[in-house]
């Protein structure tokens, strides 16, 4: 096995391609030849494109259209049925459809695939990459998509400061972005000041889809620089600023006006019909005629006509739609141990099979004390080291595990999954046996051995010791129910804490604001350490829930945010320099060293190894993988290319 080849993590590459039958496991780099000697296409494509109502297929497809051999070559027609939660879960369409980068990743996590780009090269230092895009390849409108929309995206759109604060961090590498370049209208460079060996395997993951995003004939006629008059636009629109005009009408990655403008072009298997807007009940999405891949036989993808995601304002909604056979693919929302019993009963009355996900995070929750709270109290207390140590050591992770994950995991603090060639074992173990004797010694010994009335222990200022813990109940109903057994245990070390169940948006507001005591999430980094770091130094400015200002810091080059300690800026620069080292060996040696300062540091509080969830999939929907990882940087199941899905 090559270095490239290797397993990222615990995840062995030859045990999980056992379980992809039925899957596209294949992308063939095939020419002009193989894709339009034997072109097909959807009927009703056929039909408009017999009226003269569209281009004949040989024109809309490019002269080397990315070739998927699948499982089964699929018959076309159908409407695959989705659940979203709300008006805010626009990751739930982007995770099926927007997979569309320059590079993605192959079935098994482990390599990264041709994708928009049908080949690239790199320099010896990792500071040049030269992507070949696919010549004729169209937008959804029919326009040429050419480097002009690569350079475009980045150097108009990614890197002005009025749009973004900060250039996405997927092009930055030593605090300075890339300098795009068109060699020409099929040819694009990428120029960095510093190495960045990691720079195709951030390309493959959501955040890495800035080059693509931004379409510039339709895109450019909100921008300043295109359009003088763009100030009468936004005046019309009602908004303050060009730049909340562009985000209305272009959306980002992440945000629901990516799904809200029919109007827009994309380069999607899919393209929006009925918008996700305030107020819908339902976005529905439609076949792309210019989509710009193929099965190994010529037939044009996708097979199926058109997706329909309902949208439901609670699980238990979803739950009885995926038991009456309304859903077709569904983990989202769905995926928690409590539910699978009920999901394993109702199979047969469904109409669905089970799929495995692949746990890829290292933690199923993890508690992250704010030791940049406003209040300097309170920052005393969280920053103490041996505080947290005595808290987590109050923790009975075992009760935890037996009870709320049905003993199907094991005492975890943060770090790569067993098996990871990567694994640390004392920043995944310290401190997580149940000892409340030590734990009771270490809070008399720092300054809390006086108690209230009630056995709550008082801070040196005569308050009680006392903080809320954020989390998202309708998102992670288990770590609702992991608080409330910590609280108890807490509670049995003069502890008290209050689980304070907010929703979504406000969650993410109070965490942006720095107006939270501690939050929880599930933690990740355990099976791609190096593309979702946020638990082993401050480096996601919204995920690293323990220092959001040191995050800021960090993003910024020193220009906001607050300055972090010194442990701290060591792992930054550690960081930067695994990124820029392309020698395997050597990169995972200076990650051995930022992973031994995080475990000194003990900065946040884990419970237990995240574990394997699962989904439902309907017994007609074919070419589904039988598991697959389950990732935001392997947004699932979006690499395993849904277009080609098809209904028997």
């Amino acid at each position: 096995m090559t270095d490239q080849m290797k397993p990222r993590g615990g995840l062995d590459r030859r045990d999980v391609l056992k379980g992809f039958a039925g899957a596209a496991a294949v992308v063939g780099l095939a020419g002009e030849a193989l894709a339009q000697a034997a072109a097909k296409e959807a009927p009703d494509l056929a039909k408009a494109a017999a009226d003269g109502k569209l281009p004949k297929l040989a024109d809309r497809l490019p002269a080397s259209p990315m070739v998927v051999n699948v499982d089964k070559v699929g018959k076309y027609g159908g409407a695959l049925r989705r659940g979203l939660r709300g008006s805010a879960d626009h990751n739930g369409i982007l995770r099926l459809v927007g997979n569309q980068g320059l590079v993605r990743w192959n079935l098994a996590f482990t390599e990264v695939l041709p994708n928009v780009a049908e080949k690239w090269e790199v320099n010896p230092e990792s500071t040049e990459f030269t992507f070949h895009l696919r010549k004729g390849m169209k937008w959804s409108d029919g326009k040429p998509f050419t480097a002009d929309d690569v350079v475009f995206s980045i150097e108009d759109c990614a890197k002005n400061t009025e749009l973004y604060k900060s250039a996405p961090s997927a092009i930055v590498i030593s605090g300075k972005p890339c300098t795009v370049t068109k060699i020409d209208d099929v040819t694009v460079k990428f120029t960095f000041a510093s190495p960045y060996a990691l720079f195709l395997e951030q390309m493959a993951t959501p955040l890495g889809q800035y080059p693509t995003l931004f379409c510039k004939h339709y895109a450019s006629q909100f921008h300043p620089k295109y359009n003088p008059n763009v100030g009468d636009l936004v005046k019309a629109a009602n908004l303050s600023n060009w730049a909340d005009l562009f985000r209305a009408k272009n959306g980002d990655i992440e945000i629901p006006q990516r799904w809200g403008n029919p109007e827009k072009p994309v380069i999607d298997p899919w393209v929006i019909k009925d918008p996700y807007t305030g107020g819908a009940t339902r976005v529905t999405m439609e076949r792309n005629p210019y989509f710009w891949q193929v099965d190994q036989q010529g037939n044009q993808l996708p097979y199926i006509d058109r997706l329909t995601f309902n949208i439901s304002q609670d699980v238990e909604s979803l739950m009885l739609d995926a038991i009456s056979g309304k859903l077709d693919i569904q983990e989202r929302h769905l995926d928690t141990l409590q539910n699978k019993p009920t999901l394993s009963q109702n199979m047969q009355k469904g109409g669905y099979r089970l799929i495995e996900l692949i746990a890829s995070s290292a933690q199923q929750v993890q508690i992250y004390l704010n030791m940049t709270h406003k209040d300097p109290k309170m920052r005393e207390m969280f920053a103490n080291k041996e505080f947290r140590q005595a808290l987590s050591m109050g923790i009975n992770r075992q009760e935890i595990i037996d009870i709320v994950y049905l003993g199907q995991s094991e005492p975890y603090q943060t770090g790569p999954r067993p098996g990871h060639p990567w694994y640390h074992e004392k920043l995944a173990r310290q401190f997580t046996g149940h000892d409340p004797k030590a734990a009771n010694a270490l809070l008399d010994k720092i300054g809390y051995s006086k108690k209230d009335a009630q056995g709550f222990r008082l801070r040196p200022d005569g308050q009680k010791v006392f903080f809320a813990i954020d989390v998202i109940p309708t998102l992670y109903p288990d770590e609702v129910d992991t608080l409330e057994l910590v609280k108890r245990h807490w509670a049995e070390i003069g502890v008290d804490v209050k689980v304070n169940t907010i929703e979504r948006a406000l969650y993410y507001t109070r965490g942006d604001n720095n107006d939270h005591d501690a939050a929880v999430w599930p933690g990740p980094g355990g099976l791609d350490p190096m593309l979702d770091p946020r638990d082993f130094f401050a480096q996601h400015p919204q995920g690293s829930r323990y220092a959001i200002p040191w995050t800021l810091w960090y993003v910024s080059g020193g220009k906001d945010g607050q300055e972090p300690p010194e442990s701290q800026k060591q792992r930054m620069k550690l960081f930067d320099d695994a990124r820029a080292t392309a020698d395997l060996k050597k990169r995972g040696e200076i990650m051995k060293q930022l992973f031994d300062l995080t475990a000194d540091a003990f900065e946040t509080i884990g419970v237990c190894l995240a574990v394997n969830a699962f989904g439902i999939c309907r017994n007609n929907l074919q070419n589904v993988p039988l598991k697959y990882p389950n990732s935001w940087s392997w947004p699932n199941p979006g690499p395993a290319l849904p277009q080609q899905f098809f209904f028997s």
